[in-house]
């Protein structure tokens, strides 16, 4: 008989999920689609729960310096060799969450912005002793790890994410990608608590800079619930991308297919619950492919599962 391996309930890590040997549906493709259409910067808009924070720490454990190739044996990316030569491990990677960037105060609201760009620059604490790096460059480091919300901080701050990845780029001689993870959550919070023009100012020199101006970028992927208009925070930004719930190009690579679904029911023997998954978790239509919500799917085959082994 199958194995049946644990459910990913409420886990977003790709390599807690790939090392404990969590069910994984496998969305490597995505790394192959984005080399065949990619822009410097590419943003994705999906609804809450459809797996992209999943999706982008896959991204990060695929790109990263030091990954562990092995997660990814057996995953559609891995039959890709040439790709798999030229890009497996070869990025230093920024990867930003911004979900938890937010607060009843702009002021607020922005030293968790910095606090969590800090405690990325310490990931790279190795940079303070690279014999690659210059002086002045050790030392801007070092402005890094000890920005404040102060005013006289607001130029490091600011140009904190390129001037991260221009260290890493010196350090490392592989320019930088960089993940940012929900990106328009501090916008949403803002508007709803009144700081909103204080935080597309913030925002737009943060990821301006990060984002046009930066010769140490290999290219970069964003995702969010909303688009934000280009206008307000990606003016002039060139090569910019993006790609929302009617792109076909994706539309496989968020969410569950209905093929998906159904091989999850059959690998836990509730073939016969398909009916009952698309009346309640019917989800959205993404380019040409009906859709369902992950964090919906995963949670009823659990609870269905319990209750299965719960009979006597």
């Amino acid at each position: 008989m199958k194995k049946r391996l644990k459910l990913p309930v409420g886990i977003e890590n790709f390599e807690e999920i790939r090392r404990n040997q969590y069910y994984y549906i496998d969305k490597t493709k995505l790394i192959e689609q984005l080399f065949d259409s990619l822009g410097k910067v590419s943003l994705f808009t999906r609804p809450r729960r459809f797996g992209k924070t999943l999706n982008m720490s896959m991204l990060k454990s695929f790109f990263e310096i030091g990954t562990d190739t092995s997660l990814f044996d057996g995953l559609y990316i891995s039959e890709n060799k040439e790709l798999c030569e030229q890009h497996q491990g070869q990025y230093p990677v920024i990867f930003l969450s911004l979900k938890d960037v937010e607060g009843l105060s702009f002021s607020e609201a922005k030293r968790r912005c910095i606090q969590l760009i800090k405690r990325e620059a310490e990931r790279f604490y190795g940079l303070k002793n690279s014999e690659r790096l210059l002086d002045i460059d050790k030392k801007n480091y070092c402005r890094l790890l000890d920005m404040t919300v102060q005013e006289e901080d607001s130029d490091i701050v600011s140009s904190s994410m390129k001037m991260l990845s221009a260290l890493l780029y010196k350090h490392y001689g592989k320019k930088t990608v960089i993940l940012i993870d929900e990106y328009d959550v501090p916008l949403d919070k803002a508007f709803q608590h009144g700081y909103y023009k204080e935080m597309v100012h913030f925002i737009r020199g943060l990821l301006g800079e990060a984002l046009k101006t930066n010769d140490s970028l290999a290219f970069a992927v964003l995702t969010g619930c909303l688009r934000v208009s280009k206008e307000s925070i990606f003016t002039g930004l060139n090569n910019f991308k993006i790609l929302s719930i009617t792109d076909t190009r994706f539309d496989e690579q968020f969410g569950f297919t209905d093929t998906e679904v159904r091989t999850l029911l059959s690998d836990y023997q509730m073939e016969d619950r398909f009916a009952e998954v698309k009346e309640w978790y019917d989800g959205y239509r993404f380019g040409n492919a009906d859709v369902y919500c992950p964090w919906d799917v995963i949670n009823f085959v659990d609870r269905a599962k319990d209750d299965k082994e719960a009979k006597p």
